[in-house]
């Protein structure tokens, strides 16, 4: 039986959740070996290891991880507190049990469609003097460490978490200090000069044991968001929840505290938290399509959103250039007390039926905006999704969730199901990370989450930083290619060109507008060769805050995209695209404009590439033999 805590100790526990304690695990073959309280759980001999200890004396656990014999994060402190359990201290070993999960998917978005799993799992169970009762679940992969707590019924809400991650001092720290829409910048520090504050759980770290991104997946209503809290002079980043409260009904199995690891190319690449999530809840996705979308928000902002001559224009466009998809933005329906969707005819005064059967015509889908207050209800949402779904919109973009609360990830909960239920796929904005969101519901193409195309303030460095943090994690709604935004964004066009592939995206929206696209040829001719579905992914070069260059594969031609923070130099990327010659043609700033080169390489040569200060590249490879002049199709 599970005890009530008095008041005056669940107090002083909510107040102290930082305590840090040591932890370490060993494999099932060296457990005659090793102390009979530390556990270790790895998927392979060179893979992330990770050791879980009991402290004999204070019945506390702590969880370390290390990769080829380095570390990757110290002993850091295990536990979770409930109202009528402590769980994070006076715990002793029951057992331990292990199973292999092995699992293949197909995803409708992200770095690869087809994705095979392999982890190792344990599931240590412990005990409290009272009898309250916790498993701890720790998974290993080739990329990640991951854990887990499950509790049974009966031990009422969470209190929170005494969860944290110890990063050596000295280890570099690209952070985004936390923001409800997670659309902070990424900023460089080291683990222990950050300053004081709460940072968005999406953070990136650089240790012996190489790269190191922290996350979660497998975030339902059933609980909360977490952010990291830390203070300047340590290496100790807490996971901190949105809710002072949990509340719970029963057991529960909390999200995954996700330790993505190895060298920059794995992080990079690594489909980690998605692997950790559990499988679609869509029986039949045939009808998820990814694709490129004109989006017409920084292209014409309110007003050509609110016109439907403007939109039939966009659709145009959209049709001559092969873009499956546009986006009409906020502004194309009234308000929610100036609409009566309790009326039978409301959807009359809309001209949006007009125009998704204009598109449909031409052989472009529509995707409409749509504030997340008038889907809040089920009333609104009876009112809504089934309505777009009877005009035939293929998606919807919702915007301004703002919050990591628990009871926002029910609302979460109910949107995704229905909206899989009416065929609508989502992009997110104004939201929260993935965290496996696109396996379980694989109509969620793209979510925001991420400082963007919109924002002012963004840097180059920023820019670099994005592949190996956020979109690690998850299609990332970027929005580039806002060409007409020169004085607004910091990178050279060349790099805004570049973004598109460096950026990956389910539905990938250009924000540029038409004339914008006219103006630069070279570009424009490249959006239209690209895809937003990529059977492989491979970093090609990068260091965060510096440069990033990435190569996706799409059938038998790879897209490459570069951006770069720092002065102009000729930049040298090994192309490590596979054996062969390939054709190679690269788009980069000139003199007066963007320059199309074309070469013939060899797999594993050097691709150089004259880069202006803040600037980048884009390019195809496709394969080479006599009389091939052009990867265009």
């Amino acid at each position: 039986m599970a005890v009530p805590l008095p008041r005056t100790m669940v107090a002083a526990l909510c107040a102290g959740l930082a305590a840090t304690l040591l932890t370490t695990a060993p494999a099932r073959a060296e457990q005659q070996r090793q102390q009979p309280h530390a556990w270790t759980v790895t998927e392979a001999a060179h893979a992330p290891r990770a050791r879980i200890a009991l402290d004999d004396t204070t019945g506390t656990l702590s969880l370390a991880v290390s990769r080829a014999g380095r570390t990757v994060i110290e002993p850091s402190p295990v536990g979770i507190v409930t109202q009528q359990a402590d769980l994070s201290q006076g715990l002793r070993f029951v057992h331990r049990r292990d199973r292999t999960v092995e699992e293949r998917y197909r995803a409708k978005s992200g770095k690869r469609l087809d994705r095979r799993v392999r982890m190792n799992e344990t599931r240590l169970s412990f005990a409290t003097a009272a009898g309250a009762r916790l498993d701890l679940v720790v998974r290993a992969s080739a990329d990640g460490i991951a854990y887990r707590y499950v509790l049974p019924t009966g031990y009422g809400d969470v209190l929170g978490e005494t969860s944290a991650f110890n990063l050596p001092a000295d280890a570099g720290a690209w952070l985004s200090t936390y923001r409800v829409d997670n659309e902070g910048q990424f900023n460089q520090y080291t683990a222990a000069t950050a300053p004081t504050g709460e940072y968005s759980d999406q953070a990136l770290f650089a240790t012996d044991g190489g790269y190191t991104l922290l996350a979660e997946s497998d975030l339902t209503g059933t609980y909360s968001g977490a952010r990291l809290a830390h203070t300047q002079g340590t290496g100790t980043y807490r996971a901190r929840l949105a809710d002072s409260q949990v509340h719970t009904d029963g057991a529960l199995s909390t999200p995954w505290r996700a330790v993505i690891t190895g060298d920059l190319a794995t992080v990079t690449r690594s489909t980690f938290t998605d692997d950790l999530a559990p499988a679609s809840k869509v029986a039949d996705p045939s009808w998820i399509r990814q694709g490129t979308v004109l989006w017409t928000w920084l292209a014409g902002g309110r007003t050509a959103g609110q016109s439907l001559d403007a939109q039939k224009a966009y659709v145009d466009y959209a049709a001559a250039h092969h873009w499956p998809y546009e986006a009409v933005d906020s502004g194309w329906y009234f308000k929610k007390d100036e609409w009566d969707v309790t009326d039978p005819d409301w959807q009359t005064d809309s001209w949006m039926p007009q125009l998704v059967d204009y598109a449909r015509a031409k052989g472009v889908g529509i995707i409409v905006w749509i504030h997340q207050r008038d889907l809040d209800t089920p009333e609104e949402r009876a009112q809504w999704l089934p309505t777009l779904e009877r005009w035939g919109v293929k998606g919807v973009k919702i915007d301004f969730m703002n919050s990591e609360a628990q009871s926002m990830f029910q609302w979460y909960d109910s949107v995704l199901a229905e909206t899989a239920a009416h065929h609508l796929m989502v992009d997110f904005h104004g939201a929260t990370l993935p965290k496996g969101i696109q396996r379980t519901w694989p109509q969620v193409m793209t979510m925001e989450a991420v400082g963007g195309e919109e924002k002012r303030t963004n840097t180059a460095a920023h820019l670099t930083t994005l592949p190996f943090t956020r979109n690690v994690i998850g299609s990332m709604d970027f929005t580039p290619g806002g060409f007409q935004r020169v004085g607004l964004r910091p990178n050279s066009d060349a790099a805004e060109v570049g973004l598109t592939v460096a950026y990956e995206s389910g539905l990938q929206m250009f924000a540029g507008t038409p004339e914008s696209y006219d103006q630069r040829p070279l570009a424009r001719d490249f959006l239209d060769q690209e895809p937003a579905a990529w059977d492989d992914t491979r970093l090609l070069a990068g260091s965060p805050g510096q440069e990033a260059v990435l190569a996706r594969r799409s059938g038998d031609r790879w897209f490459l995209g570069g951006v770069y923070a720092g002065a102009a130099h000729t930049a040298t990327v090994p192309l490590t695209v596979g054996r062969g010659r390939w054709l190679v043609q690269t788009i980069r700033d000139g003199a007066d404009g963007l320059v199309q080169d074309s070469r013939v390489l060899s797999g594993g040569d050097e691709l150089s590439v004259d880069v202006v200060a803040n600037g980048g590249f884009a390019g195809i490879a496709c394969r080479w033999h006599p009389g091939i002049t052009t990867c265009y199709r």
